[in-house]
């Protein structure tokens, strides 16, 4: 019988070796695979990589340029590098849309995502009775936003004839002129727009809250914990993910808006409802100035990043 001796290599030895060589071989096997698929993947995304390029590249890459120039109408356009963007900060107009559109971004995005969460909170206790409930909230979020503003108009009309007002006639209120003031304007559009924004927060902390394991929350009843409790102490802190991804996809959205805004106070009165957004449709199709709307969009899509990357990167790294 044979001994082994320290210096040999033993039985467990080899075998272990035979399996990481074993092991590094189908490594290198599978690398090897995965190089040679990388041609046939860059194949099939062709056609989405080239619709990228023409819809999203190449007008960005355009927006860029015209922002850099000085063009009126249908006049020559003149070099002008940063020139754009200095007149932009040094004008007033704009000054007040930054404001504007701060207090329009924070307003609309806290009511709607607030509205939604509280809604969907409730729905949760009891998810087959409040499915009606759930559809017509949800419902107004899939009408176009244009529509929606003509359905807002009616509401503000300033004569009594709008319900608004005929509301506040029956307890003998004088009628108001919602959208025809300053001081009242934004704020009837941040309603509106909050108004058909709740869906989607509904729908996406709704499915976060159904997440939440039905062996935790009747554990919090047999310790006699009421139902606000539980909604306060347990749905509402784990159905923080579903929160997070609505804050973003709602401001995201308030960033952009247009349509309402256009359609109920086309930026008035005395600029008072006018956004990033709209600024940027006024200098460049009202006023002709192309590469002074070009130039704050530029702004609009800095903000837009700088709100967006940091949440995509935590996704990203929570995925990983």
């Amino acid at each position: 019988m044979t001994n082994l001796s320290p210096a040999q290599p033993g039985a467990g030895d080899i075998a272990s070796g035979t399996s990481q060589g074993s092991g590094q071989r189908k490594l290198a096997a599978a690398w090897k695979f995965s190089l040679g698929d990388v041609p046939s993947a860059y194949l099939l995304l062709a056609p989405v990589l080239i619709l990228f390029a023409f819809s999203v590249l190449y007008p960005l890459i355009d927006t860029i340029r015209l922002s850099l120039f000085d063009i009126k109408g249908l006049g020559k356009p003149k070099f002008i590098g940063v020139g754009n963007y200095l007149a932009l900060f040094a004008d007033p107009n704009f000054r007040q849309v930054i404001s504007t559109t701060v207090i329009w971004t924070l307003a609309t995005t806290t009511l709607s995502v607030g509205i939604g969460w509280a809604f969907a909170l409730i729905c949760s206790f009891s998810p087959r009775a409040t499915l009606i409930p759930r559809i017509i909230v949800f419902s107004a979020f899939g009408i176009s936003e244009a529509v929606t503003g003509y359905i807002w108009a009616g509401i503000f009309r300033p004569d009594a004839g709008g319900m608004l007002n005929s509301i506040i006639h029956t307890v003998g209120l004088a009628p108001q002129p919602w959208l025809g003031t300053s001081s009242t304007a934004l704020w009837a559009l941040i309603v509106a727009y909050s108004w058909a924004q709740v869906g989607l927060p509904l729908i996406v902390i709704f499915a976060a809250a159904q997440a939440v394991p039905t062996s935790t929350i009747e554990a919090a009843y047999i310790d006699g914990a009421r139902p606000l409790s539980i909604m306060r102490h347990i749905i509402a802190p784990l159905s923080m993910s579903g929160v997070r991804v609505a804050i973003f996809i709602n401001l995201l959205g308030s960033l952009r808006a247009f349509d309402m805004i256009f359609v109920l106070t086309a930026g008035g009165p005395v600029r008072s409802t006018e956004t990033v957004g709209y600024f940027m449709y006024r200098e460049s199709f009202t006023q002709f100035k192309l590469g002074y709307g070009a130039a704050a969009t530029m702004i609009l899509l800095a903000a837009v990043l700088v709100v967006s990357i940091p949440a995509i990167i935590q996704r990203t790294a929570t995925v990983r």
